[in-house]
Order: structure tokens, then sequence, then C-alpha cells
């Protein structure tokens, strides 16, 4: 098995990117031998399409599994039709979610976690603020629902979103003790 991991980085310790068709980097793990590969994301450039070139590009890596912060209808759209399992919600080091994903602490979704254009700098927040080059900026806030979404899948979205933040929460907590150790 293999799993594709939206990231900051190019190893296992680097940080879950919160958008999957926009992010740097993926890193492909077998989770069993934590044997990985790291791949420069070239979409995240793209004027348009980021999401299906990102999903199409992880696809043919072989991945049956995606981990990431957030994944638009068109990526997620993608991912399902190559028979790839989406995970949204996540956050933390590569390494520890790869654990979570194992221990069975984290569940597909059924649907898109975001909107469409979701990760083109409308209002994301991430960036390099309280991290101190981390990845651990302020997260994602809360988003609108776009008009097309029921209640039923809003409330979907904005419980991977909850989940999203309480684990970057435990991150940044988890970062403190460390600091604090050290000092």
């Amino acid at each position: 098995m293999r799993i594709a991991i939206s990231a900051t980085g190019l190893d296992l310790d680097a940080e879950v990117d919160p958008r999957f068709g926009r992010c740097q980097y993926f890193v492909i793990v077998d989770p069993q031998s934590m044997e990985f590969e790291a791949l420069e994301n070239s979409s995240a450039v793209a004027t348009g399409g980021a999401g299906i070139s990102a999903a199409r590009m992880i696809a043919d890596k072989g991945a049956e599994v995606a981990l990431t912060g957030n994944c638009g209808p068109n990526a997620y759209q993608t991912l399902s039709a190559a028979g790839i399992q989406v995970i949204t919600g996540v956050a933390g080091r590569i390494r520890d979610t790869i654990e979570a994903y194992k221990a069975g602490r984290l569940q597909p979704n059924a649907q898109p976690s975001v909107g469409s254009h979701h990760g083109m700098g409308m209002g994301c927040g991430m960036g390099r603020g309280m991290g101190m080059g981390r990845g651990m900026g302020p997260g994602i806030m809360p988003q609108a629902a776009p008009p097309a979404m029921s209640p039923e899948q809003e409330i979907e979205m904005l419980k991977s979103q909850a989940q999203m933040l309480g684990q970057q929460l435990n991150e940044i907590q988890r970062r403190l003790e460390e600091l604090e150790k050290g000092s």
C-alpha cells in the first residue's frame, strides 16, 4: 500500500500541507516499512486545474490513499475515480499522521471538504507566522459553504475543518512543550 500526503517538506518530519492541489510537495509512504518518496508538486503554481493534475500525479505513483488538510471537488472526483481514498482534516507531522492512519484514527471522506478554488490564496491564512518556519501559521479559518452545498455537506465540511484545527492545536501545544523543555 502507498499513501500520498500533501507536504510542506521532503521528509517524514515535514508538516502536512493543508492544501491538496497547491501543496509544495507530496510524500508517498509505504506505511509498513516507512520507506518514502518525496515529489515536488509542479501543479502548485498552475493557473488552473492544480487539483486534477496533482491527483493524476499521485495516482500515477500508485497511491491508494491521499491524506491532506483539504480537498476540493475536482481533485476529490479525480482521486475517487482512480480508486484513491481521500482523508481530509489532517494536520501535524507526516510521521505522526501515518501512525494515526495505521491506528485507524483517520477515516475516509465521502465528499470534498471545501469548495472549488479554496487553496488559491483566498483567505486561507497559512503561512510562517507562529510556527517560525514550521508551517504552523494561523490555520484555515472556517469558510462559508458554497451555494451548491447541502446542509449535510456543510456539516461534514465544518466537522472536517474542526478536526483539522484540533490537530493543528495539538501540534502547536506539542511544539510549545518541546520548546519549553529546551529552554
